[in-house]
C-alpha cells in the first residue's frame, strides 16, 4: 500500500472516531426507564445507571435514600466488571482485525 493509500485509511478511521463519539454523547443524553413493582431504574443508553427510586411509603426516608444509592453503585459496579470481562474475551478478535490495517 503506497503512502496516500496509508492516508486515506487513517483518514476514515478519524472520520469513524469522530462519528462513534458522536453517538456516544447522544447515548449519554438519552435516559431508559424501567419499573418492576416498587422500583424503578433509570439509565442512559450505554447502559449507565443513572437512578433507582423506591416507591414505598413502609421504609424510613433515609434508609430509602441509602437503599436506593447503594443499588445504583452496585448495579455500576457489575455492568463494569460485565464489560471488562467482555473486552478481555474480545481483545484477541479486535487485535486480529487492527492487524489487517498495518
Amino acid at each position: 500500500m503506497n503512502a496516500f493509500g496509508k492516508f486515506k485509511d487513517i483518514k476514515k478511521l478519524m472520520e469513524l472516531k469522530k462519528q462513534a463519539k458522536k453517538i456516544q454523547d447522544e447515548l449519554k443524553k438519552m435516559i431508559i426507564e424501567a419499573s418492576e413493582g416498587l422500583v424503578t431504574i433509570k439509565f442512559n443508553a450505554e447502559q449507565q445507571p443513572q437512578s433507582v427510586e423506591i416507591h414505598s411509603e413502609n421504609i424510613d426516608a433515609e434508609l430509602k435514600k441509602q437503599l436506593e444509592k447503594d443499588m445504583v453503585t452496585a448495579m455500576t459496579k457489575g455492568i463494569k466488571k460485565s464489560q471488562e470481562v467482555a473486552a478481555q474475551n474480545m481483545k484477541g478478535i479486535l487485535g486480529d482485525l487492527t492487524s489487517g490495517l498495518q
